[in-house]
């Protein structure tokens, strides 16, 4: 499925994964972010701080992956 979201990468913060979505919105690929849950559990509750899972649509994933392997210009 095409327009199905997948997590292109977790990052530790809220902010790096503003950061992220937004290079990749300028570059035209459509990104959300999402708490995530990998650290579910831990120190018995979830506080709302934690990993943040950055999503784009599976057709966008391989020019997501190369546009954030690319060396700075």
């Amino acid at each position: 499925m095409e327009d199905e979201p997948v997590v292109l990468d977790v990052v530790p913060t809220e902010v790096e994964a503003e950061l992220l979505c937004s290079l990749l919105r300028n570059s035209g690929i459509e990104c959300a972010q999402r708490l995530s849950n990998q650290a579910a559990g831990a120190f018995g509750a979830t506080s709302g701080v934690g990993p943040y899972e950055v999503l784009v649509y599976r057709k966008d994933l391989e020019a997501a992956r190369e546009l954030l392997d690319a060396p700075p210009e």
